[in-house]
């Protein structure tokens, strides 16, 4: 069986809960890219768009380097698309240099130290919990860099552990940045430590069929593809993305488009893909 019976992105359901305490019960709801004649009921006026983050906030920090970042989180929901359902949310991160690109002119070094990714990782996680908001039978995702899960040898993991603990849920980590120089039995090694009841690893992978190969065999729970960079607008750009999500669905079980538009939700869970996080109408700037 694919995923499990409530749709969420997450570990599988806790064998000692039984049979006698079954998933809530979820409100019907109509998909985000269903037909105009559905026959199914209209959205009541107060429900958000599919698009529409529940809610965000900022922060910001200064790195190492004694440069200043501006950190957004906004939770979205994510989409099973088997269901045509919101089943979870998705913490998106947003980093920004204070003064734009002029900041940046005359500094040496424009990457982040691994120390500054650690702590925006760590604030993340604190921050991100909270607006998660995870029920005892819900799933949630919030993004980690691949340089904090590799060298952290388990510890954030189990720091993740100690701050879920009173919150309950299923934690998914998408992990992301540099997974394509990493190479894949050192990414198993990173993941295994989320490879609990409570925890899973998605990872974050480039639009590239080469670059998803690369990964067959790895266990992570779900592969995420931003689809902000692949044309998917017109029938023409389809058959590329198709084989996109086909490739990822071979490698993994479970597959979650980022910035897919909401008319290709049906044509993108017959291509394979499980769950998705939608963008707006609106053009995308990459």
């Amino acid at each position: 069986m694919m995923g499990n019976p409530t749709g969420r992105i997450g570990p599988p359901d806790d064998p000692t809960r039984g049979d006698d305490d079954p998933a809530p019960p979820t409100r019907l709801e109509r998909s985000a890219y269903a037909p105009l004649e559905d026959p199914q009921v209209v959205l009541p006026l107060e429900r958000r768009a599919y698009a529409t983050p529940y809610e965000s906030l900022t922060f910001t920090m200064v790195t190492r380097a004694g440069r200043e970042l501006t950190v957004t989180l906004a939770a979205q929901p994510v989409f099973d698309l088997a269901r045509c359902t919101p089943v979870s949310r998705r913490i998106r991160r947003t980093i920004r240099h204070q003064g734009g690109e002029r900041a940046l002119m005359g500094l040496g070094r424009r990457t982040l130290e691994p120390v500054d990714l650690r702590r925006i990782d760590l604030q993340t996680l604190h921050q991100g919990l909270d607006m998660l908001k995870l029920g005892s039978s819900e799933s949630g995702v919030l993004p980690a860099f691949w340089r904090t899960v590799a060298t952290s040898r388990g510890r954030f993991s189990l720091l993740c552990t100690e701050m879920q603990h009173e919150r309950g849920g299923a934690l998914l980590v998408e992990v992301m940045g540099g997974l394509d120089q990493a190479p894949p039995e050192d990414i198993q090694a990173a993941i295994s430590h989320f490879d609990t009841a409570q925890q899973a690893a998605i990872l974050h992978v480039s639009p590239d069929a080469g670059a998803v190969r690369r990964l067959m065999g790895v266990t992570a729970r779900c592969l995420s593809v931003d689809f902000a960079g692949v044309n998917h607008e017109h029938a023409r750009d389809w058959a590329q993305a198709a084989a996109l999500i086909g490739v990822c669905r071979q490698v993994c079980g479970q597959v979650m488009l980022l910035n897919l538009r909401p008319d290709r939700g049906l044509a993108a869970h017959e291509a394979g893909a499980t769950h998705a996080v939608f963008a707006g109408m609106d053009a995308i700037t990459v």
